[in-house]
């Protein structure tokens, strides 16, 4: 992802380029880079949930939970009915703890796991509060089960892919990864880095990034250039827009009647 960044950069000649959601080394699909002015709505975007299609291999672990990782246990696969694999795949419907792989970059005092990891050290691994949307079986033969799912941040699917394997009886590893929507985009707004090197793209606009957002249009946007609060009973996170549409800023509710400013976008 990092050098996916770094490509973009180059391309476009402009340092202020990052991405919202880290992509697995072996994972393909969705990557959503924000540029320029574009950069200040990363946080928002960041907290968008996520789907996936995800291919669990039973029968073999790995130290990485993925296929490039050392095998650490090997057990061979019995019979196993799609009912079966079909309710497993439903138990982790909901919100949930979920422990994260030890190959990942989630700081522990200041050190990566995965560096911890290299040197063959040892790290408490504090489990995450995670939530499962949707998971849905899209293929099960020989040993692997394809299926989708949308979650929320945070939620490795590889630690997922563990375990279900474990639910079912197994060792098992995540072996392909494709993000298949982050938020509002599909992998169908995509563009491939060739496409990227033949000038074959174009830019979305921070209105259409956040376009979901709860919004409240203001004809005097005066208070937002000043940062001060709004009176308004809408909640949680909201898009303030100018009488012309344009997008100033995310404000969220105080919980007493007001808007407070977040981060000014325009």
């Amino acid at each position: 992802s990092h050098d996916i960044v770094g490509i973009v950069r180059k391309k476009l000649h402009t340092k202020k380029v990052g991405h919202c959601g880290t992509l697995d080394p072996d994972a393909t699909g969705v990557l959503v880079v924000c540029v320029n002015k574009a950069t200040k709505a990363i946080q928002f975007l960041m907290s968008d949930t996520k789907v996936y299609r995800a291919t669990l291999s039973l029968g073999k672990s790995t130290d990485t939970y993925d296929a490039s990782g050392k095998i650490l246990e090997e057990k061979e696969v019995g019979q196993i009915s799609k009912a079966q694999v079909i309710d497993v795949l439903n138990s982790f419907l909901g919100k949930s703890k979920q422990k994260p792989p030890i190959y990942s970059a989630i700081k522990v005092n200041g050190k990566k796991l995965y560096e911890y990891a290299r040197n063959g050290e040892e790290v408490e691994i504090k489990e995450r509060d995670i939530e499962i949307m949707m998971i849905e079986l899209i293929d099960f033969s020989n040993n692997e089960i394809v299926f989708d799912v949308k979650c929320s941040k945070g939620t490795y699917i590889r630690s997922l892919c563990v375990d279900i394997a474990k639910k079912l009886g197994y060792p098992g590893h995540m072996s392909h990864l494709e993000r298949r929507q982050a938020g509002r985009f599909l992998i169908t707004d995509c563009i491939t880095l060739e496409q990227l090197e033949n000038d074959d793209y174009s830019l979305h606009s921070i209105d259409d990034a956040l376009c979901g957002f709860p919004q409240l249009k203001l004809d005097d946007p005066t208070p937002v250039y000043h940062g001060k609060q709004i009176k308004s009973d809408l909640t949680g996170q909201v898009a303030i827009y100018d009488n012309q549409n344009h997008l100033l800023a995310i404000y969220e509710s105080t919980g007493q009647g007001y808007l407070k400013n977040v981060r000014g976008l325009w």
